[in-house]
């Protein structure tokens, strides 16, 4: 596992047509600083997997200004600052698959799993079900969804340890446990890196088997995480 300060070391090697998971919702537990370091590495033609299309100028919504984005898949492609999706998505230049947040979740979670498939109400006889498979089941509907993978993690903890495993600050906790255990390769990027047993093992969230890179970014920007019960 590779420990470093080098963004541009963490993003390494991400190619072209990559599919990436990046964590957050909407700013909370966004890792700005990992994508912007992969702005600065240039890959493009990407997939991306978020709760959210971006927001404002920064981040995520770059990312997509730029035109490095070809396909979101996400739960809330359109909020009041994610100008630049909108813009581009309306102009045919960015491809959208939208996936109830619950269903979002639990097809990361499957694809971390090994599950093959699951069955969920959630969907069913709307727009979102069109080509799917159904089935009943016990007198109920169910759409057949498919788990979600990816080349590339990009998500963001609290602290790690120098074998990997991560804390969380509160709501910023979000899909990154999920994503991690989703993706090929996962860069974590952190404020704070300890020695191993520097966490207690009863609270470690993420095992450090998920993690491949971690990145210590002693300031990062503010990403309006909320505190928990707001």
């Amino acid at each position: 596992m590779l420990i470093t300060e080098d963004l541009r070391e963490a993003v390494a090697g991400i190619p072209d047509g990559a599919t990436v998971m990046i964590g957050g919702f909407g700013t909370a537990g966004q890792p700005v600083e990992l994508i912007d370091a992969l702005i600065d590495q240039g890959a493009s033609d990407l997939t991306v997997i978020s709760n959210n299309a971006g927001n404002g100028d920064v981040g995520l919504a770059q990312l997509i200004a730029l035109g490095r984005v070809r396909r979101m898949v996400c739960s809330f492609p359109r909020q009041k600052d994610s100008w630049h999706f909108d813009e581009r998505y309306r102009a045919g230049r960015i491809e959208l698959e939208v996936v109830p947040q619950g269903n979002l979740a639990e097809r990361i979670r499957a694809g971390g799993a090994g599950i093959g498939a699951f069955y969920t109400p959630t969907g069913y006889g709307t727009l979102l079900a069109e080509g799917k498979e159904t089935r009943t089941i016990d007198g109920r509907d169910y759409v057949l969804e498919y788990p979600l993978t990816a080349d590339v993690a990009l998500i963001k903890a609290r602290r790690a340890d120098s074998v990997g495993n991560l804390v969380y600050r509160k709501t910023a906790r979000n899909f990154g446990p999920i994503m991690a255990a989703a993706a090929a390769t996962t860069i974590a990027q952190v404020a704070d890196v300890v020695e191993a047993g520097g966490i207690d093992p009863e609270a470690v969230v993420t095992p450090g088997i998920y993690i491949d890179r971690v990145v210590r970014i002693a300031e990062p920007a503010a990403a309006g995480e909320l505190e928990v019960g707001q």
